[in-house]
């Protein structure tokens, strides 16, 4: 394999997104389970979700300041990885990209001042207000996010001019393009999951932590927050199953050769098999150690037996996508997703039976769960990614013509920094983050609260008073 600028141009996209998609995916649901939070804390006048949001709001801050550092570096590579890519779809790219900055981006940037640092400053209703704006602002910006990347699968609404420029024609054709409501869907549902399973994760390590020391009676903060984080993974998780199952149907529709290289179909044929395991070769077009179950791959995508399923044969070997990771990462995404239903389901379960706090292996399995989220969020945009080459805008330009005119040691030296940069930096960043969870949210009990809305005898009582008077 021959290292040129295309190759590790690519690698170095690859690798500064894979680092920034962790944090919108955690941060746009935990915005929304903040708001949740203090929500629940105006109306019960109940400490403990109190005590629960300022414990999550440190982490929130901290995943949001990394997120927006790894943003900006993308914008950046935009300009030297990529400039052909700009010029050429920039008529339509670039408003897209504007309209994040200026209604999403502005709209979290001019509240979370408000969200975490105005506690002394306004009133409680005032500071909920802040708390909410900033989740809607961290769901409109996936929205324009996933309007851009969905706009690049399937391409509408835009024409090309002379020299090759595309120019947008309608731009309400080109945001709710075909693929955004279920991609959108899907992304968010995702992201809530994400955050669902840190937050179920964090807590029953701090029940198990409380079972340890004895402590086995009482409503902690830890068992109401994962008995919320269980609930909110029992509803969702089917749904995204839904959702994406929606999102196959859409590319099946308008991208087949990503449906044949998601699911190992080699030969176009009707009455297609189900794949369950292979490892596909795109040398020899086939794969290698196949386990099938014959049949089911029509069914599967809710087509006829007998409709015909076009496989990568049907494209030349230069326009079929590398099958190796769409494969093995729809698996990975599909499994750890089943996974997640059987985890909300067992604990919805041990919920209504109320065995939720003594089961220890459910609440390792929650632990062992933490992670799961993020991982098949990686493995769900390597998929859509990987799945669309060799194109950048599907049937329109190809990933080769998007790039810089730069050499392969200028991308090289430029990713090894990366390398070395986003290992230290992010490295503590994630280090400081796991420091927080493990002191759990007993840490947050001294952090003041807004005047006059403490419970007598509570923990937050003992704050300090504010001293600056407000209210909404």
């Amino acid at each position: 394999m021959e290292l040129d600028a295309l190759l590790l141009s690519r690698l170095q996209f690859a690798f500064t997104i894979a680092f920034h998609i962790l944090f919108p995916a955690f941060t746009i649901g935990l915005a929304a389970f903040l708001a949740v939070l203090e929500g629940l804390w105006l109306w019960t006048k109940r400490d403990a979700f109190k005590v629960l949001y300022l414990f999550w709001v440190k982490i929130f801050a901290l995943s949001f300041g990394m997120g927006v550092v790894s943003g900006v570096v993308l914008s950046y590579q935009f300009g030297t990885n990529w400039s052909e890519f700009i010029r050429l779809t920039g008529g339509v790219i670039g408003p897209l990209l504007a309209y994040e900055v200026l209604t999403a981006f502005f709209l979290e940037a001019s509240f979370l001042g408000v969200m975490l640092f105005g506690w002394k400053k306004v009133g409680p209703r005032l500071h909920f207000l802040a708390t909410v704006l900033v989740a809607v602002g961290t769901t409109i910006s996936a929205l324009w996010i996933l309007s851009a990347n969905s706009w690049m699968q399937t391409p509408q609404g835009f024409e090309t001019l002379a020299d090759g420029t595309l120019r947008a024609t309608d731009f309400m054709a080109v945001i709710f393009n075909p693929s955004l409501p279920t991609r959108l869907a899907h992304m968010l549902l995702a992201a809530f999951l994400t955050t669902g399973l840190v937050v179920g994760a964090v807590s029953a390590f701090h029940v198990l932590k409380d079972r340890a020391r004895g402590i086995v009676v009482g409503w902690t903060e830890s068992r109401i927050a994962l008995v919320m984080a269980v609930g909110l993974v029992a509803v969702l998780a089917p749904l995204q199953l839904v959702a994406g199952h929606l999102s196959g149907e859409v590319t099946h529709k308008y991208q087949p050769a990503k449906t044949a290289a998601i699911e190992g179909y080699w030969e176009t044929r009707a009455d297609q098999p189900l794949h369950l395991f292979g490892i596909p070769d795109r040398d020899a077009q086939k794969n290698h150690f196949e386990v099938s179950i014959p049949g089911l791959g029509n069914a599967v995508q809710n087509l006829p037996r007998d409709e015909v399923i076009q496989g990568l044969d049907a494209w030349p070997r230069e326009d079929q996508p590398p099958p190796f990771i769409p494969f093995f990462g729809f698996r990975i995404m599909v499994g750890l997703g089943l996974l997640m239903i059987a985890l909300g389901t067992t604990g919805a379960i041990l919920i209504w039976r109320r065995k939720l706090f003594e089961t220890p292996w459910f609440l390792r399995f929650c632990v062992a769960m933490g992670p799961s989220g993020f991982i098949a969020v990686l493995a769900g945009w390597m998929v859509t990614e990987v799945g669309r080459q060799p194109w950048v805008v599907y049937g329109v330009l190809k990933t080769r013509d998007a790039v810089s005119p730069v050499t392969a040691g200028e991308v090289a030296t430029s990713l090894i920094a990366y390398i070395l940069v986003y290992s230290v930096v992010f490295t503590a960043g994630a280090l400081f983050i796991l420091r927080l969870m493990a002191e759990g949210p007993a840490a947050a009990l001294t952090e003041p609260a807004p005047r006059g809305d403490r419970a007598p005898g509570s923990p937050l009582a003992k704050a300090p008073e504010d001293t600056t008077p407000g209210d909404a």
